[in-house]
């Protein structure tokens, strides 16, 4: 234990709760998952234990050294779920979760195949603007220029890149259905 962790603090400098929060809220979770195994279930018991934090501030009690305190308060909540008999039920009929089995994010063949032709659709709508619409439109939206630097870049005023950026997106909406 350090010897600031040690000190008695004096009420005025008391660290607020979302300082101690952000102060200790990875190492909390990190001794939860350790503790817990199950990642849902670690991250649970940590929300408990910052739940216990907030009430232990609001009581505006004079905690020695919040470092120990949230460690016993974390060790003691996941000793808790270990016990209760929901936790004994979900380790005998379930398994472990490993986050190995979970199905991929990729996308599905059907899913693959829609998403191409909704590119297709695009591409082929935005190939119909002009080639000033595409210039702008692409400067703009996909590069994230300013409309003045827009405007410099094509030799075009700001209001000319705004105009044709407005005709850009109004068609390719219109195109792809879309009513806003």
């Amino acid at each position: 234990m350090r010897k600031v962790e040690a000190l008695r603090i004096v009420p005025d400098e008391q660290p607020s709760c979302e300082e101690l929060y952000h102060q200790h809220s990875t190492r909390i979770f990190q001794l939860c998952r350790v503790l817990l195994v199950d990642r849902h279930e670690a991250e649970e018991a940590a929300q408990e234990v910052f739940l216990k934090l907030i009430k232990e501030c609001q009581t505006q009690s004079q905690v020695l050294s919040w470092g120990p305190w949230l460690t016993r308060v974390t060790v003691n909540t996941c000793r808790d779920r270990r016990r209760s008999a929901w936790w004994k039920w979900w380790r005998a009929e379930h398994r472990e979760f490993q986050e190995a089995e979970v199905p991929s994010s990729d996308l599905t063949p059907e899913e693959h195949l829609l998403s191409r032709e909704q590119q297709q659709r695009i591409w082929r709508f935005f190939r119909t603007l002009s080639s000033r619409q595409r210039e702008v439109f692409v400067l703009r939206r996909l590069e994230g220029l300013s409309s003045a630097e827009v405007a410099e870049i094509l030799g075009l005023t700001a209001g000319s890149v705004k105009r044709h950026l407005f005709h850009a997106i109004r068609h390719l909406r219109k195109a792809l259905g879309d009513r806003s």
